[in-house]
């Protein structure tokens, strides 16, 4: 028995003595390879971002290519260190990829959508797009997810696939947007007065562009209220801002010209059957 242990104690110190140093080398060599498979992300993040003739949406994608590659081949060269040849590896690769490829369906779909997005380019960097049930400001577009940041300062991670096969809407792409605000008067009010008084509101604000012109119209006679119209177009960036602005205003101008907001109301009338 202790021939035995001490036979299997000094195969195991052997096996130690033979495979130490490969073991620490490719330790070392996968340390600094992720480290430095990192700082080449970073740098081709940060030398994208500074080049003029590169869009910044494209920044992210990229550098996250560099990083994976490189990890790839650090991954190579740590099977490598313990006797497997370059091409033995790349060979067992190749259906052990095919075999991954059907396992992870979902995020290789999402790294093809993020592919498509970057081709199409419905949306970049600093843009406010809305998706769905996703919306806010793009901030980057990544392997296979992007990051949103939505209008109250939330972080959210979106999946490429998901933003692809959803209807969008992009607020920021075109050069000018309409802000519409509608204020609904009583039907006793002189609509004249009021339509002038709407119209002076925009005319007044500076943000709003003087073409095309910003028009007031009575788009509805409604059951309570004769409805009012205040239509103008905006720099993207301002339209919230004319928006509350304009809702604002209007209520604060019809009241100081002593027209009316109705609020929904009916007439119902009783009529008494044993009168007859």
């Amino acid at each position: 028995m202790d021939k035995d242990a001490g036979a299997a104690i000094e195969k195991v110190m052997e096996l130690i003595t033979l495979y130490a140093f490969d073991v620490i080398g490719a330790l070392v060599l996968l340390i600094v390879g992720w480290m430095l498979a990192g700082w080449a992300g970073r740098t081709t993040r940060k030398s994208l971002e500074k080049t003029p003739r590169v869009d910044n949406t494209l920044a992210p994608f990229l550098s996250q290519i560099v990083r994976y590659l490189i990890l790839a081949v650090v991954i190579i060269a740590v099977l490598g260190q313990f006797g497997l040849e370059t091409a033995s590896v790349i060979a067992v690769l190749g259906p052990l990829g095919l075999a991954v490829g059907f396992a992870l369906q979902g995020p290789l779909s999402h790294f093809a959508a993020g592919v498509v997005l970057l081709i199409r380019r419905p949306f970049r960097v600093g843009e406010f797009i809305d998706a769905g049930a996703q919306s806010g400001t793009v901030k980057e577009i990544g392997l296979f997810a992007s990051v949103l940041t939505t209008v109250d300062g939330v972080y959210d991670y979106v999946p490429n696939g998901q933003l692809l096969n959803s209807p969008l809407k992009n607020s920021s792409r075109a050069e000018t947007r309409r802000v519409d605000v509608v204020v609904g008067i009583s039907y006793e009010d002189d609509v004249e007065k009021a339509l002038s008084v709407a119209q002076a509101l925009l005319e007044a604000d500076g943000r709003i562009h003087k073409d095309p012109a910003p028009q007031t119209m009575v788009v509805a006679l409604a059951d309570s209220s004769v409805n009012i119209n205040l239509r103008c177009w905006v720099d993207p960036g301002d339209y919230w801002g004319v928006l509350f602005d304009t809702n604002k205003g209007i209520k604060l101008r019809l009241d100081a010209e002593g027209i009316s907001i109705p609020f929904p109301q009916q007439d119902v009338h009783i009529k008494d059957r044993t009168a007859a």
